[in-house]
């Protein structure tokens, strides 16, 4: 990459969401040119594919994983010719190490290609400079790479929330080996949580695994065989308060299964329009879903594949792994490096201690980057070049994903994507969400559209 051409963009993550964007960006401009850089050194896969353990499912069902919006199937395609699977099911829940599979396939044919527009780069950005004409990219090497625009892609940060420092964040491919008799504390009772059992189960650990939550809620199962159910925007009651939209919500959900259908094609039905909700309630009722609704929700929009959720039910029936509803309220180490941990159950006045040789922060993003461990994250903020969003779930960005600075003025040359954005998006976790969003952004960058500079 040479100079600063207006075609010139710099990726800042080369996990799922930098290779997703990178592709979306190729194939929406003939011109454009593209730099990944990704500290690790390996691209496509990031944290969540990274796995190789065959229990670390996809939540998304096959055919609905491809890296583009228009070809949803595209996945599954890969699947098919690389003859992963012996069955024609293509709406299975497959091992998250296909996907990175394909991601870093995919990634590589990026590279490869005669007259490839897309580039590696095995560095860390630890810095982002506006000048007259783009970016300035600067790298840990010393390296510096000018652009026009530049898209933080960054992934998740490998250090526990600062009000969690007490645990680990847990990892399926390094940290130190669990004793297997240790009793195990997991912070979080979500699809993380399931993870890091799984990741315990696959090693032989025998020892009691406690997952602490506020509200101690399992993830739901998929069932096959469903389809969403038929909605329109004209539907739903956008921009009403909290206690509406979830009576008109309760009311669909009962309206569907006197007519033979199940919960399950409501939430699905509803998919498309979430961000759109989410972005008309005002923020009063933001906060009150993050605080009294969110953990019900998940359960049912981010579902496990029917034999995980049978073998965790297995699991909590034979005692092996037990959920406790309740809140950390202090923390302390012994002398034998176990820690005490003083809970305080729902509903409960009363206090309880809980003694355990590991503790594990499975409670996924941190909710305020201004206590990121990531150290470009820091340094932007310290610029005022980005800021948190109101309700500090990430980076505050326009809906066309431009960062605002402190003062709230969208930058047309920094730009996020992918989780660090659920602030404006929220629901912009999972792949189909994440490509389309990249797919949008991509297309505004190569027609050369100006973004949106209000707040």
């Amino acid at each position: 990459m040479n100079g600063t051409s207006p075609r010139s963009v710099v990726i800042v993550g080369g996990g799922a969401t930098g290779t997703i964007m990178a592709a979306n960006l190729v194939h929406s401009s003939r011109t454009v040119r593209v730099a990944v850089v990704e500290k690790s050194g390996t691209f496509g896969r990031g944290l969540a594919y990274s796995t190789s353990l065959a229990d670390h499912r996809l939540n998304v069902r096959a055919d609905a994983m491809g890296a583009f919006a228009h070809e949803p199937r595209g996945f599954w395609s890969w699947v098919e010719r690389e003859k992963l699977v012996a069955h024609d099911d293509a709406q299975a829940f497959l091992p998250r190490d296909y996907y990175g599979r394909y991601l870093s396939n995919l990634f590589d044919d990026l590279c490869d290609l005669p007259g490839s527009r897309v580039r590696s780069v095995s560095d860390e950005c630890v810095d982002i400079n506006a000048t007259s004409s783009g970016v300035e990219v600067l790298l840990a090497s010393g390296v510096s790479l000018p652009a026009r625009t530049v898209i933080l892609a960054v992934g998740h940060d490998p250090n526990p929330a600062p009000e969690q420092a007490f645990g680990e964040k847990f990892s399926s491919t390094s940290g130190s080996p669990v004793d297997a008799h240790d009793r195990v504390a997991i912070l979080g009772s979500g699809l993380s949580m399931i993870d890091a059992w799984l990741t315990l189960e696959d090693r032989g650990h025998k020892g009691e695994v406690i997952a602490i939550s506020r509200r101690g809620l399992l993830p739901l199962a998929h069932i096959g065989g469903r389809s969403p159910l038929r909605l329109d925007i004209a539907d739903i009651p956008l921009g009403t308060d909290l206690s509406y939209f979830v009576r008109w919500f309760g009311q669909l959900v009962e309206e569907t299964e006197k007519a033979g259908g199940d919960w399950r094609d409501v939430v699905d039905g509803l998919r498309p329009f979430n961000q759109r909700i989410w972005r008309e309630w005002p923020r009063s009722a933001k906060r009150r879903f993050l605080e009294h609704t969110k953990a019900w929700w998940d359960i049912h929009r981010h579902r496990l594949a029917p034999d995980i959720r049978a073998r965790a039910e297995a699991a909590i029936a034979e005692g092996r792994l037990k959920l406790v509803a309740a809140k950390v309220l202090e923390t302390a180490r012994t002398d034998a490096g176990s820690t005490v941990l003083r809970i305080r159950h729902r509903n409960q006045d009363a206090t309880e201690e809980l003694l355990a040789d590991r503790v594990f922060d499975c409670t996924g993003l941190s909710k305020n980057i201004t206590g990121t461990s990531l150290e470009l994250l820091q340094r932007l903020l310290a610029k005022g070049l980005i800021r948190p969003d109101p309700l500090q779930l990430g980076i505050d960005v326009t809906a066309d994903c431009a960062v605002l600075d402190r003062n709230g003025t969208a930058s047309g040359k920094i730009f996020a994507i992918g989780p660090i954005t659920r602030g404006t998006f929220f629901e912009i976790d999972a792949i189909p969400e994440i490509r389309s969003q990249c797919g949008m952004l991509a297309t505004r960058l190569s027609d050369g559209l100006s973004i949106s500079r209000s707040a």
